[in-house]
């Protein structure tokens, strides 16, 4: 067995630097190495040149997925929550992994298309926060050792309690109008106020140098209304 440097070709398919190859029966096996590029999807070739492992295939997205989707809000109402399945939904619609960048991107363009604004964020709870007239974001404020949130209180104008670990937000009057039943609602859904017109949702999680870990606010998307 030994080890060898790995360069992925911009594919995210493994957190080492190096790789372990073992010889069977003279063949090099290739061990180490993630199977899937957690942006792309796909299972890229792997070959030996010289002491270095390399991806044959370039990923086609070295620098992640940035999505852009518009949401019509003609009532001048949303509805705010993680999940408004089944009245929008995925399944089917899209062709990549879902655990990949590109199957995540897929699903938000996906939804978009139905009239759902929707976005993956991870297990964060995120709020719905006005940064200025028609300018929103979807946000994790990191909180100091007191306990202060970075983003003002009074800028949240809804919660998103992520058991589906996404935000979903849909103009209110369609949500109802496509099957949604307002007597369902509970203490996870927020119906605001907001003022009509399309919407541009620019989602940044899919991005390479996306951290929603880090301790700083995490802004999951940015909002704002266009026309």
């Amino acid at each position: 067995m030994e080890r060898l440097a790995f360069s992925t070709n911009g594919h995210r398919i493994s957190g080492e630097a190096e790789v372990e190859v073992f010889r069977l029966e003279g063949q090099p096996m290739i061990a180490g190495a993630a199977p899937s590029c957690k942006v792309c999807g796909i299972h890229p070739q792997l070959q030996i040149s010289g002491e270095v492992v390399r991806a044959v295939e370039p990923c086609p997205y070295p620098d992640g997925i940035t999505t852009e989707i518009t949401l019509e809000v003609r009532s001048g109402k949303i509805i705010v929550t993680d999940d408004l399945r089944p009245v929008y939904d995925w399944n089917g619609r899209t062709t990549a992994d879902y655990d990949s960048v590109l199957g995540q991107a897929e699903a938000v363009r996906a939804m978009a298309a139905q009239g759902c604004a929707y976005g993956p964020v991870g297990n964060s709870c995120p709020g719905f926060y006005r940064t200025g007239p028609g300018n929103y974001i979807i946000a994790a404020p990191w909180h100091d050792d007191e306990g202060i949130p970075s983003l003002p209180e009074d800028t949240r104008l809804a919660g998103v309690c992520t058991d589906l670990w996404a935000y979903s937000i849909a103009d209110f009057d369609d949500w109802i109008a496509r099957g949604g039943d307002p007597e369902t609602l509970d203490w996870t859904y927020t119906v605001l106020e907001i003022p009509p017109g399309t919407y541009r949702f620019v989602h940044h999680t899919g991005e390479r140098d996306f951290n929603g870990y880090a301790a700083e606010t995490a802004i999951f998307a940015h909002v704002e209304r266009i026309a």
